[in-house]
């Protein structure tokens, strides 16, 4: 199981990246936006910097056409760093894109999945990783839960490598349904990860325990206040 964060704030980086057993980043155009006005590739290695050489980026192209997308994702590579994966929309433009990166050896990941078929297609042509957008194809009454069931079953049944990065989440009740439904790795936002340690009870239960702990070794005594 990958867990990764899909964002570009460098402080959410931080936070999660020394929280979680964190797998990678993933971007796409609308999460650099909600970082206003950047120097697009000095954030990047900022980010690289931050998550180390271990970790995966994932950063997505812009250009719509083959040509463009092959031209965005050499300036990745070359700025960012060979190690990168690049983003590519599985359209029928975007499908020739990853073929021509998959025969230069290439990290891609598909995005923008909807359909089985998409994912099959992504599957196919070599793709390192697949992205179905889980709440956007709930959205739209698509079985999201089936739909990655039957992405994971195609891997095994072509004995593909490729992995399923389930993305786009609301709640990280999606995020579980994902990764029991088959996925290998999810990419969520940090309000979602959040959600994930927000429930009352928990810190509830760690309220009470230092309450009972406290009334017999006194206010503020810890385990290794104890030790002579």
């Amino acid at each position: 199981m990958e867990i990764l964060l899909d964002s570009a704030n460098l402080k959410s980086i931080k936070r999660f990246g020394d929280t979680l057993p964190l797998a990678g980043v993933t971007t796409n155009p609308s999460i650099i936006k909600k970082e206003g006005k950047i120097d697009f590739f000095a954030h990047l290695r900022k980010i690289r910097t931050i998550i180390g050489p271990q970790r995966s980026l994932h950063v997505q192209v812009v250009a719509a056409d083959v040509e463009g997308i092959l031209k965005d994702a050499e300036a990745i590579f070359a700025e960012v760093g060979e190690e990168t994966y690049v983003k590519v929309p599985v359209t029928e433009e975007g499908l020739k894109a990853i073929k021509a990166l998959k025969d230069q050896r290439r990290n891609v990941t598909a995005t923008a999945i909807y359909t089985i078929f998409q994912a099959d297609l992504a599957i196919a042509a070599g793709a390192d990783y697949i992205a179905p957008y889980f709440n956007r194809m709930e959205n739209l009454n698509i079985d999201a839960e089936q739909a990655v069931r039957e992405m994971a079953g195609e891997i095994k049944r072509s004995s593909a490598q490729t992995k399923i990065l389930a993305a786009s989440f609301k709640n990280i009740g999606q995020v579980t349904a994902a990764l029991r439904s088959g996925a290998q790795a999810v990419t969520a936002s940090p309000d979602v990860i959040a959600q994930g340690f927000a429930m009352p009870s928990i810190a509830q239960a760690v309220a009470d325990f230092t309450h009972d702990w406290e009334n017999i070794f006194g206010e503020g005594q810890t385990i290794a206040s104890l030790r002579k």
